[in-house]
């Protein structure tokens, strides 16, 4: 199989706190990512803490995206919901809008758009669900999604850019989907280095019934996505900044 073509790039979810509330070590994990999805509010992140969040980014050189979820702060978007194509259009829009908002005021460029949680499932299985999501992204701006699923066949047909993503610590299913739990579990080092290395040098990964699943990632531009909320995550990532990084280099990717 014929390697990679782009640069393994690495994306965090920021942002997920509300009020009071902290849910992740943004400040630890900023030094070591290239992108972050920020929290647009439904799911988690509120006002001010997309804005110090976008600041935080900037200061880092972070690129940043938006990161809209279904409207459930109890179960952090990660709970189905049934919503019509006109509410999921709506939803990302006003979600959008509103991070785009603060990147205005800081004259940042929005670099994309990346579903979370059980809207990124749906969108993944169902065509309307995702075509109605991807009707709301504003033209020309990517969307982050996983190859060889619906997302990819809705962006194609909504003509809207697609980057191929996968993942430092999620599982998945034997029909190549991400099992997304409501909680995040703990990873050992040795399976998230395992986890990263093989998707990366093998283009597969080994499913939750141990079979070994292709991933199609063609040659869209490629991230390598971690969560905030994962136990551990300050070391998740540095393990798979170090594979991403282990593997940019052996391949010339600057």
């Amino acid at each position: 199989m014929a390697p990679i073509k782009h640069k393994a790039l690495i994306n965090v979810d920021l942002g997920e706190g509300y009020g009071n509330l902290k849910c992740g070590p943004d400040e630890e994990l900023l030094p070591l990512i290239d992108i972050a999805n920020v929290a647009c509010g439904f799911h988690s992140g509120d006002p001010l803490i997309m804005s110090s969040t976008v600041r935080a980014c900037k200061a880092r050189n972070v690129l940043i995206g938006a990161h809209p979820g279904l409207p459930d702060l109890q179960g952090f978007g990660r709970r189905e919901m049934k919503l019509s194509p006109e509410e999921l259009t709506a939803i990302t829009i006003y979600q959008v809008g509103a991070l785009k908002g603060f990147l205005d005021a800081e004259g940042v460029k929005l670099n994309h758009v990346k579903p979370h949680g059980v809207l990124y499932g749906m969108m993944c299985r169902d065509l309307e669900v995702a075509k109605a999501v991807m009707r709301g992204v504003p033209k020309g701006v990517p969307v982050f999604g996983l190859a060889g699923t619906k997302m990819e066949e809705a962006a194609k047909e909504e003509g809207v850019e697609f980057w191929a993503e996968m993942y430092g610590d999620v599982k998945y299913s034997p029909d190549g989907m991400l099992v997304i739990d409501r909680i995040k579990k703990p990873w050992s080092k040795e399976d998230v280095e395992k986890h990263v290395t093989e998707q990366l040098t093998t283009e597969s990964v080994t499913a939750t019934d141990g079979t070994t699943v292709h991933l199609p990632v063609k040659d869209y531009p490629l991230s390598l996505c971690c969560h905030s909320d994962s136990p551990g995550c300050v070391e998740i990532v540095k393990i798979a900044r170090a594979v991403a990084n282990r593997f940019n280099e052996e391949h010339g990717y600057s």
